[in-house]
């Protein structure tokens, strides 16, 4: 068995791939341009990627190819209708970056909320030094506690954030398609008008694409913090960073962007160096247990494939 990953490098350089060695022949690419998919995946009976996008036309070329697993839970770069068609089976990982999503949802609420860059830079440029004044307590920050934390998917990721919400005294309020047992559920308006916190954790559907845009961000408080850890396009990013310029909203942080990396003339390069912004590179997902446990995931899938089971199947 043929087996080609695609873009390794999305992985992290401190992760082996021992487990995918054992299942069959396999070739790793850091990285793979579009017009290389075809022709590094002719002779590969699977498919292994992350960002890289397959199209019905890279699909109509590949009649060798057998499945396609994706290093992660969306799926949104597949053509998975074509997929089927073609009898190419399409898996995805479930639940593997839960813990590592939530901790950085929470610690980039944490960081806007008690402003701890703006603290940390007082100190290293020793103006608390300079100061003469026991402590510095400007800007001023805000408990968590009392606060209400709304969360727009309610997904594996979405409840761990939840919970931990609720650890911290926050009152919890949740968008999602269908009632949920444990948590109050709200129409989105409601959502944004009410929380201080929000943060998304929707996948990229015709539904959700740009689900935050300049009407939900005309109702949210002009102290909210809005937090994107979903998908980049969930949000309209003009519309955000417009609202961000103009004190709609208290603060704003995302890892994810609707074209990536971030292109030098997005919308968001223009708030980049506000003390109420935070931007991180893709990051979220990928703590090192999180990366160890996804590999291995991989793997399992394709065993459960090679003995015609199914296991994390798209199509």
């Amino acid at each position: 068995m043929d087996i080609t990953v695609l873009d390794a490098a999305t992985l992290g350089s401190d992760i082996t791939f021992d487990v995918w060695q054992s299942l069959g022949n396999l070739t790793v690419y850091q990285t793979t341009e579009s017009d290389d998919v075809v022709t590094r995946l002719k002779n590969s009976d699977v498919a292994i990627l992350n960002k890289v996008k397959i199209t019905k036309e890279i699909l109509e070329n590949l009649p060798k190819l057998k499945l396609i697993c994706v290093t992660a839970t969306g799926f949104d770069n597949i053509d998975t209708a074509a997929a089927k068609e073609k009898g190419v089976a399409v898996c995805n990982v479930k639940g593997y970056s839960t813990h590592s999503v939530a901790q950085v949802t929470v610690t980039l609420a944490l960081s806007l909320m008690t402003h701890l860059p703006e603290y940390a830079k007082y100190v290293r440029q020793g103006k608390y030094t300079a100061s003469g004044v026991q402590n510095c307590l400007t800007p001023v920050f805000h408990e968590l506690y009392g606060k209400t934390w709304g969360v727009v998917g309610l997904g594996n990721i979405g409840r761990q954030v939840a919970k931990v919400a609720e650890a911290f005294g926050c009152r919890v309020i949740c968008f999602k398609r269908t009632p949920d047992s444990e948590y109050q559920t709200t129409d989105l308006e409601t959502l944004c008008k009410e929380s201080d916190i929000i943060s998304l954790h929707l996948p990229l559907t015709d539904q959700t694409k740009e689900i935050i845009n300049k009407k939900t961000l005309s109702v949210m408080k002009d102290n909210a913090i809005l937090i994107n850890v979903a998908r980049g396009a969930i949000t309209n990013e003009k519309d955000v960073a417009d609202a961000v310029k103009a004190g709609a909203i208290g603060g704003f942080a995302t890892d994810v962007y609707s074209l990536e990396p971030l292109p030098c003339d997005s919308p968001f390069v223009s708030i980049s160096e506000m003390p109420n912004v935070i931007l991180t590179p893709h990051m979220a997902w990928g703590a090192f247990e999180s990366r160890v446990r996804c590999v291995n995931e991989i793997a399992e899938n394709i065993k459960s494939f090679v003995n015609g089971k199914q296991r994390n199947r798209i199509v």
